[in-house]
């Protein structure tokens, strides 16, 4: 009766929690939550404070081109990693899994600060995203477990606390660490990994402490095999997008890895068949339309979202000679639009019960916004102009991104939450993987030539000939780079050098500069140009989810209904069998 109940109209609409078997009162899903946040926090801090600070490291370790390696590798692994956190957890407990997950992460943020190039520092990145995979999932499935998606806005403003407080403070302080020369007679950059030591250390004693959530132990054979697999089609599909430009897309390189990841996906789908529900992704699950058609969105989503958030604050700092410390200010626009529209989805999503017009007008936003990057921002744009922009895709992404976790997690049963969870989180971050490595991809490989270009261009005008026969201008130190590569074309790269190292260019003259920023911006309107594409199958895609009543009772509750109602069938077996 209570199950019948639960679901009527009336029920959904009470502001109160749902007796039922399994349920938490707000004191203890308010305990539960204090450790989830710290350990969320140490997620969202990372992406938002290593973005800033990213271009000054991969300055200083000579290998601005390269960055792209640490950004991949970071996500290549917590993607991977991803799906063996949410279906481990569902099998025997989230809380060891998560604290496995912030010991790793913190490991690999210690093994950061000892990076000494590039390479390096992707592979500590890569050890350092096998911890990330399962902070983000496992608090986004361990709150689906304690709190109903009905219910949820309840406490979506401290969920969002840990979202606004990260993405206010990740840029300012991995601005300001950035900017310095050294600290304590560490490099200044360092420290953008090591602050997540010590709340890392925080988060451990905290959830270790709290987060102690009823759980069914269900033995399963471990998935190894799939985890195998998917490595093996995910890693080479990946690899090739990053490195396509440079080696050519139909190099034995390439090849190479097209036939072994389509051979990796192939291998993968096979063993999750036979391994039925004991499989990392239940194949099943892809027979449930919402599903399915929410991880394509997902892989969409995340691969618009990162190209975004890669290129806003690479403007800012490269072109427009932002500080890292003021390009993380200057991002306060996309991080409250991106706050506002959560929070009002959230509570409208609570009211109505209706949640899928979010996700058309937020993909809907994300295509106008990248279009305006693409045509309207250029070098010289007025910065207001841009914040302007920034904000609209905010908003873009407050309105998609907390929908697709919450129509997954109200798709599937209750006993998949940890699984469907952490697959719309690995969808979204494959997405973000693919889009990070395409992107940064096209960026590199076209912005040599369009420098070229612009100087061709620049040369022509008499104020870069009056600058450039002026000894007083052109012998200056700082605009030697330039002097030297009219000179001497061959021998210095052309516009190819400024992937090393693009600090030269904000100690330059203006009339030198210019060319500079603006193959740089022109480079940029090509990716946002493919992000808005991408954006647009996202929104065709989601006129065609079908929109599922959410639940009024959370996992836990869900779960003990499911059990009290098997036990009343064995019983009724049991007595018509006497």
């Amino acid at each position: 009766m209570s199950s019948s109940s639960s679901s009527g109209g009336t029920a959904v609409a009470s502001p109160e929690p749902i007796p039922a078997p399994g349920g938490l009162s707000h004191r203890q899903i308010m305990t539960i939550l204090s450790g989830l946040m710290i350990g969320m926090f140490l997620a969202a801090l990372d992406q938002t404070i290593v973005s800033t600070a990213i271009r000054t490291i991969a300055d200083d370790l000579h290998g601005l081109s390269q960055q792209a390696w640490t950004t991949t590798a970071y996500l290549i692994t917590s993607t991977i990693a991803t799906p063996l956190y949410g279906k481990l957890s569902d099998m025997h407990g989230r809380k060891p899994y998560f604290l496995a997950a912030i010991s790793i992460f913190v490991t690999g943020s210690i093994a950061c600060t000892f990076a000494t190039s590039m390479i390096e520092l992707a592979a500590f990145r890569a050890f350092q995203g096998l911890g990330a995979g399962g902070l983000m999932s496992l608090a986004l499935a361990i709150i689906g477990d304690i709190v109903p998606p009905r219910e949820r806005a309840r406490y979506q403003g401290y969920i969002l606390a840990v979202f606004a407080t990260s993405s206010v403070l990740g840029p300012l302080v991995g601005g300001f660490l950035a900017g310095q020369s050294t600290i304590l007679g560490i490099a200044g950059w360092r420290w953008v990994f090591l602050v997540n030591v010590p709340i890392g250390m925080v988060a451990l004693v905290v959830v270790a402490k709290v987060l102690n959530v009823p759980h069914t132990r269900r033995n399963h054979r471990i998935d190894w095999w799939g985890a195998v697999t998917i490595a093996l089609g995910v890693v080479p599909l990946l690899l090739v997008a990053e490195q396509g430009q440079t080696w050519g897309w139909l190099s034995g390189r390439s090849l190479a890895c097209y036939v072994i990841g389509v051979a990796g996906v192939v291998a993968w789908i096979l063993v999750e068949r036979r391994m039925g529900d004991a499989a990392l992704i239940p194949m099943r699950l892809f027979g449930n339309k919402v599903f399915s058609q929410t991880s394509v969105l997902s892989v969409l989503v995340g691969m618009g979202m990162f190209g975004g958030m890669l290129m806003i604050p690479q403007y800012l700092q490269i072109v427009k000679g932002a500080s890292p410390t003021k390009s993380g200010l200057l991002m306060l626009p996309l991080m409250l639009g991106m706050m506002s529209a959560s929070i009002a989805t959230g509570q409208l999503t609570a009211r109505t019960g209706r949640y899928k017009i979010f996700p058309v007008i937020g993909t809907a936003l994300l295509v106008v916004a990248m279009l305006l990057f693409h045509f309207e921002v250029q070098w010289n744009t007025p910065l207001m102009e841009t914040m302007v922009f920034m904000l609209l895709f905010g908003i873009g992404l407050g309105l998609t991104m907390q929908t697709l976790t919450l129509s997954v997690q109200n798709a599937v049963p209750a006993k998949d939450m940890g699984v469907a969870t952490a697959s719309s989180t690995f969808f979204r971050q494959l997405g973000a993987t693919a889009g990070t490595a395409i992107f940064l991809s096209v960026l590199f490989s076209t912005v040599g030539d369009k420098i070229n270009n612009a100087f061709t261009a620049a040369a022509k005008t008499p104020q870069f000939q009056q600058a450039l026969n002026n000894p007083a201008v052109a012998g200056k130190a700082g605009n030697q780079p330039v002097v030297q590569m009219i000179q001497h074309p061959g021998s210095s790269g052309g516009g190819a050098s400024v992937l090393s190292d693009s600090s030269f260019i904000q100690k330059l003259d203006d009339v030198f500069a210019a060319p500079f920023k603006q193959g740089f911006a022109d480079s940029m309107h090509l990716v946002f140009l493919l992000g808005a594409g991408v954006m647009v199958l996202a929104f065709v895609l989601v006129l065609f989810i079908k929109e599922v009543p959410l639940r009024s009772v959370s996992g836990i509750q869900a779960q003990a209904q499911a059990a009290a109602a098997a036990m009343e069938k064995a019983a009724a077996k049991e007595a018509d069998a006497s």
